[in-house]
């Protein structure tokens, strides 16, 4: 475990919480927000019956809620801590994790957590600050990072690595991992490392050793990953892909994950849109490229590897 996480758990002694308790919980509130009763009783080493224990003090202390997820089986009653002044304490008072979400997002967010508590060691970076000031501190400019940009009454708010996927980064290497929900294509992976690409290539240039990991759930989402990540690692020219393939490529991945009907009903309906992402990628594949990261690797879990979208 991290001197930084030990630091920050720490904050949590003011509501009764020490030692690996406080730990567990400070890693759930900066790396996802929920968990289940199966991944404390992995992390905190013990029986069942002290999980269990531990979520019904969170709750009493109005902390916490437990909650089933709609549409989804295999993952039972799902913990999600939600009080905004046990953020506060430790220091990520505004990060969203705190927050009800889709479906879709929870299980990536549990994801996430799978992939952090079977690697404490990695010097995490949390929150969106702390991604972008590391970044900062190596002179990486904030155009080369993730971006999505949401406007409104308020005006504009550019959110960097907006996903919300686990980033470590030391004086030697940088690991980013993405989630694999779910979804029956490749487009959102092949969209996410389009989102990193300059990124990477940045940190390549600084001499830091880039990998990318994918946490899945099943063994076709693994090996769906690898083919992908393979073009990743390897190169074949130096050409920049046409520009006009990621963009309708990053439209439909939106359109899917966020269910714009508007958007995928110019395809002709949800099926037709994933057809047109797969011509897509396969167009993809033709086109010239360099190598991006220097390696890369499909992680698939095994405590959440039952779960399945109804």
């Amino acid at each position: 475990m991290t001197a930084r996480l030990e630091e920050r758990a720490e904050a949590l002694e003011r509501f009764g919480w020490k030692g690996r308790k406080a730990e567990w919980i400070a890693l759930v509130c900066l790396h996802s927000g929920v968990f289940t009763r199966t991944q404390a009783t992995a992390f905190l080493n013990t029986h069942h019956e002290r999980a269990r224990r531990m979520v019904h003090a969170l709750i009493a202390q109005g902390l916490a809620a437990e909650e089933t997820v709609p549409r989804v089986r295999g993952i039972g009653r799902v913990c999600r801590i939600y009080a905004r002044r046990l953020y506060r304490a430790l220091g990520a008072e505004h990060i969203r994790h705190r927050r009800t979400a889709s479906s879709v997002v929870l299980l990536r967010r549990l994801l996430s957590l799978e992939h952090v508590i079977e690697h404490p060691d990695l010097p995490w970076l949390p929150t969106e600050a702390e991604k972008v000031a590391a970044f900062d501190a190596l002179g990486i400019g904030r155009g080369l990072l993730p971006v999505r940009v949401y406007r409104g009454a308020a005006g504009t708010t550019r959110r960097y690595f907006h996903v919300k996927l686990p980033v470590a980064l030391d004086s030697e290497r940088a690991v980013f991992v993405y989630v694999d929900p779910g979804h029956d294509t490749a487009t959102a992976l092949r969209s996410w490392g389009r989102a990193h690409r300059e990124l990477w290539l940045a940190l390549g240039t600084l001499g830091r050793s880039v990998e990318a990991v994918v946490v899945a759930r099943t063994s076709r989402q693994v090996a769906r990953a690898r083919k992908v990540m393979r073009y990743w690692t390897e190169a074949s020219g130096t050409a920049d892909p046409d520009p006009m393939v990621a963009r309708e490529l990053a439209r439909i991945e939106r359109a899917i994950i966020e269910g714009a009907v508007e958007i995928l009903d110019e395809y002709g309906g949800l099926q037709a849109a994933l057809q047109r992402s797969v011509a897509l990628e396969k167009e993809a594949l033709r086109q010239p490229r360099r190598a991006t990261i220097h390696r890369s690797d499909a992680w698939r879990t095994v405590r959440l590897q039952g779960v399945r979208y109804l």
